[in-house]
């Protein structure tokens, strides 16, 4: 749904609880004990037919009897009460309500929501634990123990695992934000959970348990929106599949459901993790050493022992050992005994004083190869560990974090522990668990750059566009015959209509005489393969044959696979053989690209090792579409085979270039035709002269599973392109790009200073890079920017302009914000963006557009009353709101809300 009333779930004034009681275990009883222990400010009423009094409080019999409305409401009655409940709450005001009653049936739920919608009252569960918001002493739950307050919020599905972390966190003195318990999630989900701490000041990272998403674009816009702001770490039930339905093709075999939510979580820059351990582990370091970018690890350790175990630890996770130079070694040299390690492990020797500790250290942080530094110390007799921290965590707070750390022992490292905390400095209870935390923020990084990479400007132009037309009329005739499998020369022909490049095929009918007569016409040697649409895997029963070298063998050949398959598959329509030229590429990759349909995520894009062995090797990667070249090449990149594509001893490098366009009209396949269910292109040969597929499978379905509206991700709405004449010249009114980055770059620089202080109220000499691919690289579902753009003479664009606009999570409100390059303006250009961008977002259904404008700025004020903006009064602050209805109110509510500028 959205953030809307969240607060009142939160942060509310008043709560009622009904269904409270007296009756020891009871789940009321519960509630109302946690609620009056918890030290809640707000007032609590008590609501229950059979209680006069509770607790020395008055109890009420129902809801019209209470003293004032309720902000939130929990409700712990019977399942058939609480749709009724709900009416008579929203209706007196109530905006929230945690649903703790478990066993609604669906026809209650249904009930229970419907009940709540008109009122704008948001519902957490049913059959939910509750949640607890420790900051203002709030426990709305019947969990068994309270929670510290601290700055981690915690999301589950799982109630039993909310209880479980709850008894672990508290046992290690972890606090929280706010730990919420979803139940069924009938209405608040975990994508109105991210929206909402996303912006909340107390949460500074947010941990996630999921066993199932059900919004899979909404769980994807706000999980993109909140990875930019905090760190979001994932725990997802369900690794594992005992089994694997039924397929067409090897990548629907191959795509299972968790390998598609790694790929999510991966494109929205999140960082999965597979236990409550490493959730906990991942949060330490991002929030204390998110912002070291080293790719190496330096180990500083007083214990050879300790410094071999994370060493190996190291090995097993991947993580490099930085290299240390001679002028390094020399320079420890001087410092350590002479019996030191001379390596990295760097270990100092355990009768280390503290001087020791510090000079080392000092050495190694003042060289940047030395990667991040982990301090790995055991306790000793000769001098306390408290004093080597208290030397050190000084040392560390004079510059950027470069330090890890792990106090081996307990008693004796307890006071050091507590003092590298204090400090900041990012602390784990044993070697292994350091380094996993340092490959963990690797992974974090190589997602997170998913979101801030630019990819270069597409050189698609150059290649012919494909024919659409054409695809679109081959899979409606199959469907018009009833078929769901594509023939293999049909398959080829759709691979063919997106000038993907295949193997030369004839097709003839099942005469090994027409099989040799369409030999000769290709030249020899050739490969014959069955065609039947009740055949899927050929090979697997016998249906292909390579290296013919003559029409005689090729005769031969299907006389003998007839003769086969009619005692193998008796049953079997056999419609034809394949011919195909053989492709003698002996220095080619045998890859496998494919598309399928996940449960969850809709469209999906697998690469991989093809052959007919692509199961058992099992080397493979999923990605979401759609795709640009940084994502194609990512998607590579996450496979073993890739390794091999960049060449090694006489075998030259692949063309990965022609790979990545593949993997991209891959995907464009899958948003221009809707019915396709599954495709396989495998085996795809690929050296260094390209690419080309010798064989392919397609499944069809009607009911239209893919498609641009099936996809997780909105992708670029090219259907927003539009060219007009503006001053004499085209101009081109589009969405921004990724590949913009650049562009847009110049076009700040083309501004003055004074322009850029009345659009966003402060001058700025320059412009990060995180924040100029946050400006290009945007959530179409959400976000909205239309640049001008005109062609020079040498064909390279400019940006003249841009108008941007940023809805709320109801896509209610949208605030927006426009910036003119300073040499063109006062020729109509501002007026021609901002129609464009009213226009669009009532195609979108927005209800409003707000600005807030610098009372000076006499040009964007006189505009907007021009274009039916209402402009408010001046403010204290020197601001003056703007805003303008884009429906009919009578169609809908229009809200106001709080958005931050684009």
């Amino acid at each position: 749904m959205s953030i809307r009333n969240l607060d009142s779930l939160f942060d509310p004034a008043s709560i009622a609880v009904f269904g409270a009681s007296a009756r020891p275990f009871s789940v009321g009883a519960t509630v109302w004990r946690n609620l009056r222990c918890g030290g809640f400010k707000g007032r609590l009423l008590a609501v229950n037919p059979k209680h006069q009094e509770l607790d020395g409080q008055a109890v009420f019999a129902r809801a019209a009897d209470l003293p004032l409305v309720p902000e939130l409401a929990l409700i712990c009655t019977p399942p058939a009460s609480v749709a009724g409940l709900i009416s008579e709450l929203g209706a007196l005001g109530t905006r929230a309500a945690i649903v703790l009653s478990a066993g609604l049936s669906p026809e209650q739920n249904a009930a229970m929501l419907a009940a709540a919608k008109p009122h704008l009252l948001r519902i957490l569960g049913p059959n939910c634990i509750g949640l607890l918001a420790p900051h203002i002493g709030l426990n709305a739950s019947f969990a068994h123990t309270d929670a510290l307050a601290g700055e981690l919020a915690f999301v589950s599905q799982s109630g039993a695992l909310l209880t479980a972390m709850l008894d672990w966190a508290r046992s290690r003195a972890i606090g929280f934000s706010h730990i919420v318990s979803l139940g069924e999630h009938a209405d608040v989900d975990f994508g109105d959970m991210l929206d909402f701490l996303a912006s909340d000041f107390r949460t500074r990272a947010i941990l996630l348990y999921i066993e199932s998403v059900e919004s899979p674009r909404k769980f994807m816009s706000a999980a993109r929106a909140a990875a930019r702001n905090k760190p979001v770490i994932v725990v997802k039930a369900g690794r594992s599949r005992q089994g694997q339905r039924a397929a067409a093709s090897h990548t629907g075999a191959l795509a299972g459901s968790d390998l598609v939510y790694e790929a999510a979580i991966a494109r929205a820059g999140m960082l999965r993790v597979n236990t409550l351990q490493q959730l906990f582990l991942a949060a330490e370091t991002l929030s204390r050493f998110q912002s070291n970018r080293s790719e190496e690890l330096t180990i500083l350790t007083n214990g050879g022992g300790a410094g071999v175990m994370a060493a190996d630890a190291a090995s097993h996770a991947g993580v490099k050992l930085a290299d240390l130079s001679e002028q390094m070694l020399k320079r420890l040299d001087e410092v350590l005994p002479a019996n030191w390690s001379r390596g990295n492990p760097v270990d100092i020797i355990g009768d280390a004083p503290v001087e020791r500790y510090v000079q080392a250290m000092r050495l190694l942080a003042d060289d940047p190869r030395t990667g991040a530094v982990l301090l790995i110390h055991a306790p000793t007799a000769i001098v306390p560990s408290a004093e080597i921290a208290t030397a050190l965590a000084a040392q560390a707070a004079s510059g950027p974090p470069r330090l890890l750390s792990c106090w081996l022992g307990e008693g004796a490292v307890e006071e050091a522990r507590r003092i590298f905390q204090h400090a900041g400095i990012a602390g784990f209870a044993s070697p292994e668990e350091a380094v996993r935390a340092f490959s963990m923020l690797q992974i974090y990084r190589r997602n997170q750059a998913q979101l801030m990479q630019a990819p270069p400007a597409e050189q698609m132009s150059a290649q012919q566009p494909a024919d659409v037309d054409a695809a679109r009329a081959l899979v409606a005739q199959a469907l018009a015959q009833g078929r769901a499998l594509l023939t293999e020369p049909e398959a080829k022909a759709l691979l063919s209509a997106y000038r993907i490049p295949v193997v030369a095929t004839r097709a003839v009918g099942p005469n090994p005489a027409q099989a040799a007569s369409a030999a000769d016409q290709l030249g020899y040697p050739v490969a014959l393969k069955i065609v039947s649409a009740e055949i899927t895997h050929k090979s697997d029963v016998g249906g292909v044959t390579l290296d013919l070298d003559n029409a005689a063998d090729v005769r031969g050949a299907a006389q003998a696979m007839l003769a086969r398959l009619a005692q193998t598959q008796p049953g079997a329509r056999i419609d034809g053989f394949s011919v195909q030229k053989m492709e003698r590429r002996n220095q080619a990759h045998e890859l496998i690209v494919g598309a399928s349909i996940d449960s969850v995520f809709g469209p999906v894009i697998l690469f991989g090792q093809g052959g007919t062995a692509a199961e058992v090797v099992a080397d493979r990667a999923v990605a979401l579409p759609p795709l640009n070249t940084v994502l194609a090449r990512s998607l590579v990149q996450r496979t073993r085979v890739a390794r091999l594509l960049g060449g090694y001893r006489h075998t030259p490098a692949a063309d990965q270039e022609s790979l990545h366009r593949l993997l991209i009209t891959v995907a464009q396949m899958l948003a221009d035709i809707p019915e396709l269910a599954e495709l396989d292109i495998n085996p795809l040969l690929l050296d260094a002269q390209g690419l080309i597929a010798l064989d392919a499978r397609v499944r069809l379905s009607a009911a239209k599973p893919g498609g641009i509206s099936n996809f997780a991700i909105r992708p670029y709405p090219a259907h927003l392109i539009e060219t007009v004449t503006w001053q004499g010249r085209r101009l081109t009114l589009r969405p921004i790009k990724p590949e913009d980055e650049g562009q847009h770059l110049d076009f700040l620089a083309h501004l003055d200073p004074e322009d850029v202080r009345l659009r966003v109220f402060y001058s700025r000499r320059s412009i990060e890079r995180s924040e100029l691919a946050r400006l290009t690289q945007i959530d179409y579902e959400r976000e909205t920017a239309i640049v001008a753009v005109v062609s020079g003479g040498d064909g390279v664009e400019q940006t003249l302009g841009v108008v941007r606009a940023t809805a709320d999570p109801d896509n209610h409100d949208a605030e927006f914000g426009l910036i003119v390059r300073s040499d063109q303006k006062g020729h109509g250009l501002g007026e021609l963006l901002l129609r464009k961008l009213m226009r669009t977002l009532r195609e979108r259904s927005t209800q409003r557009l707000l600005a807030t404008v610098l009372a000076e700025n006499k040009a964007m004020l006189k505009l907007g009353l021009k274009l039916g903006f209402i402009v408010g009064p001046p403010s204290r602050e020197g601001v003056r709101e703007l805003q303008c209805p884009l429906q009919d109110p009578s169609t809908g509510e229009i809200l106001r809300a709080t958005v931050a500028t684009a």
